[in-house]
């Protein structure tokens, strides 16, 4: 299962909000690229980067800085926020990012998603976020009337290389994943989860593990690793210890 560290982007800075909310910034590091290389060098396979200004504004804001870190990094890059138009996915595969997560426009434009994954097959994720079961869209600025795993169902025969799936209230809270509603997202489709939300110690990574046969492909963390609660290092080995070959094999 992947590790995968978060690098949320704001003003320039690598952020970590708390339960989505703007006005909650905490500054960890004026220097994401430098973040950057620090994950990479503590062994991270994948970076996921969010442009919180992008995410707002509907547009990307902090491509420059995403094009800075694409060139010091030998990583894979999934990047979301404001990514509403196939002009944007566009630049960002054209600046070498791996990944492009479509978040509101996925849930609100299906025919944008399916176009996406039809240009770009096997590079577009879909990032699901909740709150009480409820999809949240517009930065978790709007709760909408749809469920987490009705969402995961309705697109489960596009060409979605993944689903993150956060659970919006225990996001930046360190209070722990959701694990019974990461389970029950697995199991709806064929689509693989990766976790996010609430990553709190080791501890909590490790009961994500047992789902990885379900479907869970990895886990995103943000605050632990820049509160110094988790060590990626140790985490990363701890996972591997626990994973099976058979496991492995599976994806």
């Amino acid at each position: 299962m992947l590790v995968i560290p978060a690098i949320d982007l704001k003003d320039g800075a690598c952020v970590r909000l708390s339960q989505g909310k703007m006005d909650q910034a905490t500054v960890y590091s004026d220097d994401p690229v430098e973040m950057a290389r620090r994950w990479e060098a503590e062994g991270a396979q994948r970076l996921h980067i969010v442009d919180l200004d992008g995410a707002i504004a509907g547009k990307p804001v902090n491509l420059k800085l995403v094009e800075k870190i694409r060139a010091a990094v030998n990583l894979d890059i999934e990047i979301g926020g404001g990514i509403r138009s196939m002009e944007t996915v566009k630049q960002y595969c054209d600046a070498g990012v791996t990944y492009i997560i479509l978040g509101t426009a996925a849930i609100t434009r299906p025919d944008f998603l399916a176009a996406a994954c039809d240009t770009y097959p096997g590079r577009i994720i879909v990032g699901i976020d909740a709150c009480n079961g409820m999809v949240a869209v517009r930065g978790w600025t709007e709760t909408t009337s749809v469920t987490a795993i009705e969402v995961a169902r309705r697109i489960d025969s596009t060409r979605v290389a993944a689903i993150i799936f956060t659970d919006i209230s225990r996001d930046g809270t360190l209070t722990g994943p959701n694990i019974t509603s990461t389970a029950a997202l697995a199991q709806a489709g064929t689509i693989p989860i990766i976790a996010s939300g609430g990553i709190s110690s080791i501890e909590d990574v490790l009961k994500l593990v047992p789902l990885e046969p379900q479907g869970v492909i990895g886990v995103i963390i943000g605050r632990a690793l820049y509160t110094g609660t988790i060590d990626l290092r140790q985490c990363i080995a701890g996972v591997a210890g626990l994973a099976s070959p058979v496991h492995h094999r599976r994806h």
